[in-house]
């Protein structure tokens, strides 16, 4: 456990940049997230989740967006998380034309569509949420961008709500340096494993 919160700081913008530079040359990404989401999908926690969150994949990370029509096919109400006044925001998307790129270039609802009102979601709705991340250790400690979005919105969602981190192998460290706020997801999956929160594997 650091010593200090400018050493957990420290120690977490050091993995965040080591983590990303590995991420980044990662080769086969796209063979390799189609690895991570048939583990994913095969879980009995997906198949009885109703209402599945994603995020929509940006540069390296894990590809999601190219699994939204699987999802739709298998019946799940899909949502997407967009920004606004610092918090994360939730979008039921019925077709990937209801969507185009935003802040930073990430997928987002197009501003027709926000005022819906039938397509806003609530954080209590969801059932199984995949949630982002730059470095991960095998017991569900994650490291986002240092913004905090996510740890803030996690905290809103249902105790039962299972939070999923899909990530590459190069993502895992030993250990993440956690502080009160960060929020632990249930389950790590990689291209190799499933690694579940508490568990050493």
């Amino acid at each position: 456990m650091p010593d200090s919160l400018d050493e957990a700081l420290q120690k977490k913008q050091e993995l965040r940049l080591t983590v990303a530079a590995l991420r980044g040359a990662q080769q086969e990404a796209d063979l390799l997230s189609r690895r991570i989401w048939d583990k994913m999908l095969a879980l009995p926690q997906f198949a009885r989740a109703r209402t599945v969150m994603t995020y929509l994949d940006i540069g390296s990370e894990v590809r999601t967006r190219a699994y939204l029509p699987e999802l739709w096919q298998l019946g799940k109400r899909v949502v997407v998380p967009y920004c606004m006044a610092r918090e994360i925001r939730l979008f039921q998307v019925k077709k990937m034309d209801e969507l185009s790129p935003g802040t930073w270039q990430i997928l987002e609802p197009k501003p027709e569509w926000l005022s819906r009102m039938d397509r806003r979601v609530d954080a209590s709705e969801l059932d199984l949420i995949v949630v982002p991340g730059v470095a991960f250790d095998r017991y569900g400690d994650r490291l986002g961008l240092g913004k905090g979005y996510y740890d803030r919105f996690l905290q809103r969602v249902r105790p039962d709500a299972v939070k999923i981190s899909p990530a590459f192998e190069c993502q895992l460290v030993d250990k993440i340096p956690v502080l009160p706020h960060d929020v632990r997801v249930d389950m790590v999956i990689t291209e190799n494993y499933v690694y579940r929160a508490g568990e050493r594997v």
